[in-house]
């Protein structure tokens, strides 16, 4: 019994020792602990902006709903307002993913937070681990342009080149230029062609005090150019970039913008600076003279000339000081032209001594010439819109820069349509200074250096172009000339984009024409 007893005990131990395994008596095992599962955590979602819109509904001075496009996936939500309405207090709907949106350090609610879309503003989505990311919310309101408000007192007309009409000013700069709030001006017609024959027509506006204006410098008289016979609206900006690029002394500064008149939009105007004495602009002092050669239909009563020496074509009227026939004044850049003209003209005129040389600054004369020249602005062979300026004791400078809306063979009336053929180079002054090889060899030169900016000038086109995408149209909508025959020009295209393909054509070829014919002089 005992022995039956002890053989049941040693059976139990090495059962209980993994004897009885059926993978073999003796071995032992360790046992099996099953370990609670760790649980799998999910990535977070990168932060992202994915729409991005402004509701009707919610923004009152909406008349539509404006969804912002961000098709090129780059960061950016492009969109327009297509109407001149305030963009300073917006509500924004947008989907995100994320823990939170910013702007700055302002959390923002879909349909609820108010922003200021003047400027670009920048909105910012955070995850749940503090990763970013940025995205740029571009809003054009209206056509991308300043505005510019003229209210004349009881909404009276501006009918008159003689008379100014009082009133106001107030700008809305946008994102590129001061605001500026009901200032005092008195506004009238400017012009001649551009004031009788078009509808859209110029003016020159003074203000009461000096002041900047669309970021130009302080003055009191800015003109309002329509530039109703240039399509592209580029012509006389394209221009002056080449005059920026000059020896001329001092070039016209401009800025598109928006023009209202009594609260009725009046379309797209290149604002400029006027061609006058002035500390910024033709700087002359007291004593300086600004002439420009004319003719006797087209001057004031009581403007002071007097008549060239040499040919009928032009007069030469004194824009600046205010003088009186016979004075001092008067008999000194009367006397002085007449000279320059005679020792031109004269059997010395190559003298270094008793020559036309010593009369006038050659670097201005060669450079506005080039500028007319590579143009070929029809104004610029015989007497229109053609200026002189000259400090007494000094020498004769050609400039400044004034009227190419007709450059560009943007004409049908003169050989100035066609980008073969000399233009300018037969004005009297001109035609004679080409006879002197000293004068011939500095254009050649010098056209050179235009030739070099030539792809800096086409680029220039092509920025401003893009700048006026949506003024254009607005400016078409009103005065509805694309397309269409408008005085004087050569051509007409269905497009804006093909005026602009033509301008730049035009000057490509003109480029090609005058490096081969200043070759061969």
């Amino acid at each position: 019994m005992l022995h039956k007893t002890l053989l049941v005990i040693c059976i139990f131990l090495l059962s209980a020792c993994g004897g009885g395994s059926s993978s073999g008596a003796g071995v032992a095992r360790d046992p099996v602990i099953e370990q609670p599962a760790t649980p799998i955590e999910e990535p977070v979602e990168a932060p992202t902006l994915s729409q991005f819109t402004f509701s009707a509904v919610n923004n009152a001075q909406l008349s539509e709903d404006i969804s912002l496009d961000n098709t090129e996936n780059n960061g950016v939500f492009l969109g327009r307002v297509l109407t001149n309405t305030a963009v300073n207090e917006l509500v924004a709907s947008f989907e995100f993913t994320g823990s939170s949106v910013t702007v700055g350090n302002v959390s923002q609610e879909s349909e609820t937070s108010i922003n200021d879309f003047t400027d670009t503003v920048v909105y910012t989505v955070a995850n749940s681990e503090g990763t970013t990311a940025s995205y740029t919310v571009d809003l054009t309101k209206f056509t991308g342009l300043p505005v510019i408000y003229l209210n004349t007192d009881q909404g009276a007309p501006i009918d008159s080149k003689d008379d100014y009409v009082t009133g106001n000013v107030s700008v809305d700069g946008g994102r590129n230029s001061a605001d500026l709030s009901n200032l005092e001006m008195k506004i009238r017609g400017r012009g001649n062609s551009t004031w009788y024959l078009h509808p859209k027509q110029p003016f020159q506006m003074k203000l009461d005090d000096k002041a900047e204006f669309l970021g130009m410098p302080r003055d009191k008289k800015w003109l309002f150019l329509a530039e109703y016979s240039d399509k592209t609206l580029l012509r006389n900006k394209i221009t002056f970039e080449m005059g920026y690029l000059s020896n001329l002394a001092w070039t016209p500064q401009g800025r598109f913008a928006e023009v209202y008149i009594n609260d009725q939009y009046n379309g797209t105007y290149n604002i400029t600076q006027k061609v006058e004495e002035s500390d910024n602009r033709v700087a002359l002092g007291d004593t300086g003279y600004l002439l420009e050669l004319d003719q006797l239909e087209r001057l004031d009563p009581d403007d002071v000339y007097f008549d060239s020496v040499i040919t009928d074509r032009f007069l030469i009227n004194i824009k600046e000081p205010n003088l009186e026939f016979d004075s001092a004044e008067y008999s000194y850049i009367k006397d002085l032209l007449e000279d320059f003209e005679t020792a031109l003209y004269g059997p010395n005129f190559l003298s270094a001594t008793v020559g036309y040389a010593q009369y006038i600054d050659m670097d201005s004369f060669v450079d506005w010439y080039l500028i007319n020249e590579i143009t070929k602005n029809t104004d610029s062979q015989s007497w229109s819109s053609m200026f002189v300026n000259v400090m007494p004791g000094e020498r004769i400078n050609m400039g400044p820069l004034w009227d190419f809306d007709l450059s560009f063979g943007n004409v049908d009336y003169s050989p100035a349509e066609y980008t073969d053929g000399f233009w300018v180079k037969f004005h009297p002054w001109y035609e004679r200074l080409f006879q002197d090889p000293v004068f011939v060899e500095k254009v050649k030169a010098r056209f050179l250096y235009f030739k070099q900016n030539q792809d800096f000038i086409l680029n220039k086109i092509d920025d401003y172009a893009q700048q006026l995408q949506w003024a254009q149209q607005e400016n078409d909508s009103k005065w509805q000339t694309i397309g269409l025959a408008v005085w004087p020009n050569p051509v007409v295209f269905d497009t804006y984009q093909e005026e602009v393909d033509h301008l730049k054509a035009w000057y490509n070829d003109r480029m090609v024409w005058l490096e081969m014919a200043f070759s061969e002089l």
